[in-house]
């Protein structure tokens, strides 16, 4: 969802860098193969993972929610040498896809792909982490918080994706679905959460960042 105009959109785009190659081949393969392409994070969002990424220098990552691949290869640009992503994704029809290219982006060290529900897998995961990226399941999104939380190094950050969930956030609350609610929830989690600051960013369709104090 923008919620600028195309003309504005354009010109922003415009004076962003661009992608690089490969996430620019993911692209137009996600756009051309996959069902609901719009669920990628794309050129814009991700130039501000990559940027965000840059600035925190994390040396642990968890993103819940693979898709093909795209946002972990941009936040992997600002990691640490010898740094680790651990990201996670139930859909496995798509699994090949993200590894083709986390192989070409030469990768395959830094990326640890897995599949199957976050839920279960995260407490498996012995790391703790400074950058934590969801964009899943929008009903977990408030489970998701609490199951990283405890995983979370002081001063790392909490990056949720699409809490604006194109405007829904502020329709009428007898129009309001359930994944809406559950959002809406999430993000009055995060304030009323005093032991993080926090930020929401008009970014596409809503970028929640917390930074844990």
């Amino acid at each position: 969802m923008n919620f600028l105009t195309e003309e504005l959109d354009n010109f922003i785009t415009k004076n962003t860098e661009q992608e690089p190659k490969i996430l620019s081949e993911l692209n137009h393969e996600t756009w051309e193969k996959v069902l609901i392409p719009r669920m990628l994070s794309g050129h814009f969002q991700g130039r501000v993972l990559s940027i965000l990424s840059h600035m925190i220098n994390p040396k642990t990552v968890l993103e819940i929610g693979t898709f093909t691949g795209y946002s972990a290869i941009c936040i992997a640009e600002g990691l640490l040498d010898n740094g680790k992503i651990y990201t996670i994704d139930i859909n496995e029809e798509l699994e090949s896809m993200v590894n083709k290219y986390i192989k070409k982006s030469d990768l395959k060290d830094t990326i640890i792909n897995q599949i199957g529900d976050a839920i279960e897998i995260i407490p498996t995961i012995k790391e703790t982490f400074d950058l934590v990226f969801i964009d899943a399941d929008k009903s977990n999104y408030s489970n998701y918080y609490d199951l990283v939380f405890d995983k979370v190094n002081s001063g790392g950050y909490i990056i949720a994706d699409n809490v604006l969930w194109s405007g829904k956030v502020t329709d009428t609350k007898e129009t309001l679905d359930a994944d809406t609610i559950a959002l809406i929830e999430f993000s009055e989690k995060v304030t009323n959460d005093d032991r993080v600051q926090n930020v929401l960013f008009p970014i596409r369709d809503g970028l929640m960042i917390a930074r844990k104090k």
